[in-house]
């Protein structure tokens, strides 16, 4: 059966440690993406490795550490990454397409709504969209490295809607602990709920020439399977890897998930919307909005931070500082700082707001 697939591939997998593309890897995935599209799946693919690649042709000794250098070293790299992609593809008859998108894109509405439709036409027309971060400009993603692309290929699979997320990686899944430090590590099969403890597992760094660990794929994960979307972790290394990914026999965790696929406006706000301030609210706001499913009402808020106006979009924390979820709030900073804590019936007569709610449920996703 033919399914929606997002495939991403990290700077490692395509790169050298040195720098500069590896055409042997390249054409290997290609064909490993070849075989999936003749099975008719619609395959997305979200790769890194711009600066990987552009960095030596540039003159850098290494990778560089400045932005406008790592901008620099994409914009070369960036132009022979899509050409690698472009020849191999090519040997298998199958045209594909550069899509080059920031955080800023996805916090945008109609943006990310714009994408959406390109990337739906293209799959239409049974080409492969390739999808990358645009480093050149996207001055806060570099700097705060949003997982070597692993953030976007779970943001892309929601967003899309597809069916599975496979990220690849150098290690046949997750572990208990670090199985090249630790020979008595146990691989971890399944996973149906990332816990703490797992994101504890995952631990941090990455390689050389990329920027994502396992932790920032097992935050991906968890993102795909809030929109619904199950994920893999692994290895795709000999002929027919990606097969057995996609049909459930990879080598690599699997992460479930039982969770529907969301409405786009409801992904937006948990996944791509950037909030204008913080609300700290009570344990039995808690309880309302994460098990009662209600409205979050003045009477339930003991603090806020921002300069946020109606319509903007807020996270609330509890009282620990653990973030529950988003929404779109209902008053301006000053005026819920004036509410905070009063009834409903008090804050009408007080002040002059369109809905008492502070966040309707309507508007309201939950996170944690």
């Amino acid at each position: 059966m033919s399914e929606r697939i997002v495939v991403k591939i990290g700077s490692s997998s395509l790169t050298s440690e040195e720098g500069g593309l590896n055409r042997e890897s390249i054409a290997f995935f290609a064909s490993e993406l070849a075989s999936r599209h003749r099975q008719g799946d619609a395959v997305m693919l979200v790769t890194s490795g711009a600066v990987a690649a552009g960095f030596r042709q540039i003159g850098y000794a290494s990778r560089p550490k400045l932005v406008h250098e790592k901008q620099a070293a994409a914009a070369v790299g960036q132009a022979l990454l899509m050409q690698a992609y472009q020849e191999a593809l090519s040997r298998y008859g199958i045209v594909a397409a550069q899509i080059l998108l920031t955080r800023a894109d996805f916090s945008n509405r109609r943006r990310i709504q714009n994408a959406g439709m390109t990337i739906e036409e293209l799959l239409k027309q049974r080409i492969i969209p390739i999808i990358n971060e645009n480093d050149t400009v996207a001055t806060d993603e570099l700097v705060l490295k949003f997982g070597d692309n692993d953030n976007l290929s779970a943001l892309v699979a929601a967003m899309t809607k597809a069916a599975k997320l496979v990220i690849i990686t150098d290690m046949d899944g997750l572990y208990t602990e670090d199985p090249r430090k630790n020979p008595q590590a146990t691989k971890i099969e399944r996973v149906e709920q990332i816990s703490e403890d797992i994101l504890r597992i995952a631990g941090g760094a990455g390689s050389s020439v990329g920027t994502g660990g396992m932790r920032s794929k097992i935050e991906a994960a968890r993102v795909a399977m809030r929109g619904g979307v199950s994920a893999f972790i692994g290895k795709v290394q000999t002929e027919g890897d990606l097969t057995s990914a996609v049909e459930g026999t990879g080598r690599g965790t699997y992460f479930d998930t039982k969770l529907h696929s969301l409405p786009m406006k409801k992904q937006w706000l948990g996944f791509h919307s950037m909030p204008q301030g913080r609300i700290t609210v009570d344990d039995g706001a808690v309880t309302a909005l994460l098990i009662g499913g209600k409205s979050l009402l003045p009477a339930g808020v003991t603090a806020s931070e921002g300069d946020f106006h109606t319509g903007d979009v807020v996270e609330v924390v509890n009282r620990q500082n653990e973030v529950l979820g988003r929404g779109v709030v209902n008053y301006d900073s000053w005026q819920l700082q004036a509410a905070a804590g009063l009834g409903s019936e008090e804050v009408a007569r007080r002040i002059d707001v369109t809905r008492i709610e502070v966040i309707h449920r309507d508007e309201w996703i939950t996170l944690k």
